[in-house]
């Protein structure tokens, strides 16, 4: 069967970078094709080629046969081609109907209300619930997504491309997304998604292409792979997940949380009095859907938030109003979701970055800095980590998110902390250097630190938490061992849907 889009020997070349090195890539209608591949692998060049907004060096792009010549997304779209971004393009304070208007011929003479009712028949026809009236801003993540979904079955798209499509889904959302993917294919269009998640590849994909290094590797049915040999395609070698998941016995508490209250960057409440405790040697994870207090809780931990109320207690030692200094001083490292922007300062170098949190130890030298020893010792933590990068001196901004993290690990790792609160510490990474985050936060486990961990990945929860807590509009719906978890009772208190009375 002709491919319903394909692309030949397509190529790419930034200014020191080959993006995309004569990739191919053949889709068929009724397929579900996965792209996988580590950041920098070229996937999202490639999809930037095939929705127009990029030029190949050299290639040849097909639809249902027929070269076609995209000089802009516009010509992708009149070619049935169209992407649903991982950051949406919504107007907040437009409806649903009037988003979907924008970009569609006829101007201040489109009848709005026949434009509702064709958005409400093709909905309820992809199983795609969202009223045509409601504003963007009145809207879950969920039901945004839907819209960008609605947006292009209405222009006719037959390619449909998505970006991290669960990235800010429950897991009951994300099931809906794969029917409604499914019954999209089913009625001829071609679905392609860009994930890092196996396991969700495994589930929803029919297809699977793995980019490594700008090259293709293979293209591979789902029923003749699995995970690890995914894994291994992505990265070049074998992936070996560690961790032991039995509880640890129960140590001491070294971080409690108690009725803890705090406002939003809005003036809303965002915490609703959380109680929360973490002992030696275990690491609790925190669930939930973005936006929920997660961002909240970790930052009036590290001291950069102020609270309204409560208390939080290290090792029995109050810090709830203590400035960030005296946090660090307490014990308490913070690993935020923004490593760049929050995490590391872009235009410094590797040692200064490093020296953040530690400048004021005498060793440095009471008045003048000792440069030579704060490079010596950077150096050190450098090669301990496996931080890659091109000099000590050069700014990190030029670094991998990989490396950055790690180099960001570094230095939150090396003070030898008694709590550490990690935001999302996987988030935008590779299946390597993920694995590599993973085994340091092991680590740490090992060695009796108390981790609370904030993720919107359940598989990493499960994979690495003692328990699982769920933040929901800044309340705790519930705490479960993650041995007698499961999968749709996470994803109902993610919700709202369900709350458990339990101990903190």
């Amino acid at each position: 069967m002709t491919p319903l889009v394909e692309m030949r020997n397509i190529t790419k070349v930034f200014p020191g970078v080959v993006a995309n090195d004569r990739v191919d890539l053949a889709v068929r209608a009724g397929e579900v094709h996965a792209l996988l591949g580590e950041n920098g692998a070229g996937k999202s060049t490639l999809m930037s080629i095939l929705t127009g907004l990029y030029r190949p060096d050299s290639g040849e792009i097909y639809v249902q046969g027929k070269r076609v010549y995209f000089r802009s997304p516009r010509d992708a779209i009149a070619a049935g081609i169209g992407m649903v971004h991982q950051h949406f393009r919504l107007v907040a304070p437009f409806t649903v109907t009037e988003n979907v208007a924008l970009g569609l011929k006829g101007g201040i003479k489109l009848n709005l209300n026949q434009l509702a009712q064709e958005i409400a028949e093709l909905s309820e026809k992809y199983g795609l619930k969202v009223d045509p009236f409601a504003r963007i801003w009145q809207l879950s993540v969920g039901e945004q997504q839907r819209v960008e979904i609605v947006k292009l079955l209405y222009r006719r798209a037959r390619v449909l491309i998505l970006d991290e499509p669960t990235a800010v889904l429950t897991p009951q959302e994300a099931r809906e997304l794969y029917r409604t993917l499914r019954k999209m294919a089913s009625e001829g269009c071609a679905v392609i998604f860009i994930t890092h998640k196996l396991q969700e590849v495994m589930e929803a994909a029919d297809t699977i292409t793995i980019l490594r290094h700008g090259r293709r590797v293979a293209t591979v049915k789902k029923e003749e792979t699995n995970e690890r040999e995914l894994a291994r395609l992505m990265v070049g070698r074998e992936i070996f997940w560690t961790g032991d998941k039995k509880r640890p016995p129960q140590g001491r508490v070294m971080l409690e949380i108690r009725n803890l209250q705090a406002l939003n960057d809005k003036g809303l409440l965002a915490l609703k009095g959380i109680n929360l405790s973490v002992a030696a040697g275990e690491i609790l994870g925190i669930a939930g859907v973005a936006g929920n207090g997660q961002r909240e809780l970790a930052e009036v931990i590290a001291g950069l938030r102020p609270a309204l109320k409560g208390s939080i207690l290290v090792e029995g030692k109050e810090i709830i109003h203590c400035d960030p200094c005296r946090v660090i001083a307490a014990g308490v490292s913070f690993i935020p979701e923004d490593r760049l922007g929050m995490g590391l300062v872009p235009n410094l170098g590797a040692v200064d970055n490093l020296l953040l949190k530690e400048y004021r130890h005498p060793r440095w030298g009471k008045v003048l800095l000792n440069r030579r020893a704060a490079r010596q010792w950077a150096q050190e933590l450098i090669e301990r980590f496996q931080v890659k990068l091109a000099s000590l001196e050069a700014p990190v901004k030029m670094m991998s998110g990989g490396n950055l993290q790690r180099l960001l690990l570094a230095r939150e790792i090396s003070s030898r902390p008694r709590v550490l609160v990690a935001v999302y510490p996987a988030r935008g990474l590779d299946v390597g250097a993920t694995e590599t985050v993973h085994r340091l936060l092991l680590e740490q486990k090992a060695a009796g630190t108390a981790i609370l961990l904030i993720s919107e990945d359940l598989e990493e929860l499960f994979r690495l938490a003692d328990r699982i807590a769920v933040l929901y509009e800044g309340e705790i719906m519930g705490i479960v061992p993650t041995d007698q978890a499961d999968v749709e009772e996470l994803g109902l208190m993610m919700a709202g849907a369900k709350r458990m009375e339990v101990s903190a």
